[in-house]
């Protein structure tokens, strides 16, 4: 675990830093805006995304300023065939939530049934929700964390959420993704990038896809970027955090105001992550706070 210092860094997840140290600190001076824009040929930053629009967030989210000082994770490209799967999906799920919003109450939760198990390391939570998404699907427990690692070609700077290519035919760049699809096929996994302060528009296009996945048996896998001063998944530290979870279920009563994830770092002995006592293998949080802590990242679904 890293020193404590006036903004300290845990990383749980993804940071996509450069590989040097001198290009970490160029990159941080430039301030480099990422997160794509998810149907979009070309890259736009999430800084500009955030400004334009009608449904664009004032003030900016908590946190949000800081994500844009630290950023260092380059341009994000969809594929085209990511970009053909991501309208498909996205007319499915936009159709499916119109019923979700108009069905009676079903009281409470329904959640897909991933199966939790702690990470292993301080930094294998992205191997630890490959295998709990995954779980999610076909019911099987237990999964090698050292496997998904390999796949993810996870080191410990954590899982890149962007800028990695793993060992599987047609690598777009985007390893959790490509490692769900290659483990599920035809699951039609894809990424969708968010800006610093995900827009309106953002947090409802999480419920519907929260609730098309559930629906249909998958979780999502969730990049979240936790900063100081910003929103945090229950029982983490005030600190900056990347960190994967795993999101498999919704609040049916609320049309997926509020939803249910898996932590893997609950249960997690304090001498691996020091403050993991306070963290539960799954809780309930709000998907408008969720999809802002993932502002930055965002999540594969």
């Amino acid at each position: 675990m890293p020193a404590i210092s006036p903004a300290p860094r845990t990383t749980l997840g993804a940071p996509s830093r450069p590989a040097s140290r001198t290009a970490r600190h160029t990159a941080r001076r430039t301030a480099v805006l990422t997160a794509a824009v998810l149907l979009a040929a070309v890259t736009t930053a999430p800084s500009a995304l955030a400004a334009a629009g009608p449904d664009a967030p004032e003030p900016s989210a908590p946190g949000a300023s800081y994500k844009a000082a630290h950023d260092t994770l380059g341009p994000q490209r969809l594929t085209p065939a990511q970009q053909r799967l991501s309208a498909a999906k996205e007319a499915e799920a936009n159709r499916g939530f119109d019923g979700v919003r108009t069905r009676a109450a079903l009281a409470g939760y329904k959640v897909s049934g991933a199966l939790h198990q702690p990470q292993k390391t301080s930094y294998w939570c992205g191997p630890a929700t490959l295998v709990i998404t995954q779980s999610a699907r076909d019911g099987v427990a237990g999964r090698s964390q050292q496997d998904a690692a390999n796949l993810l070609r996870t080191n410990t700077s954590g899982t890149a959420w962007y800028g990695v290519n793993i060992n599987v035919a047609n690598p777009t760049g985007y390893p959790m993704a490509d490692a769900l699809n290659n483990r599920l096929p035809g699951a039609g996994y894809v990424p969708r990038a968010l800006p610093y302060t995900p827009t309106a528009t953002d947090k409802a296009n999480f419920k519907q896809h929260i609730t098309h996945n559930t629906d249909n048996d998958y979780a999502i896998a969730g990049n979240a970027w936790e900063v100081p001063g910003g929103p945090h998944l229950v029982g983490h530290p005030n600190i900056e955090i990347f960190h994967w979870v795993s999101i498999d279920g919704y609040n049916t009563d609320t049309a997926a105001a509020q939803v249910n994830y898996i932590d893997p770092v609950g249960g997690v002995s304090t001498s691996v992550i020091s403050w993991a006592g306070s963290v539960p293998k799954s809780a309930h949080i709000s998907s408008d706070t969720l999809t802002t802590i993932m502002g930055g990242r965002g999540y594969v679904w």
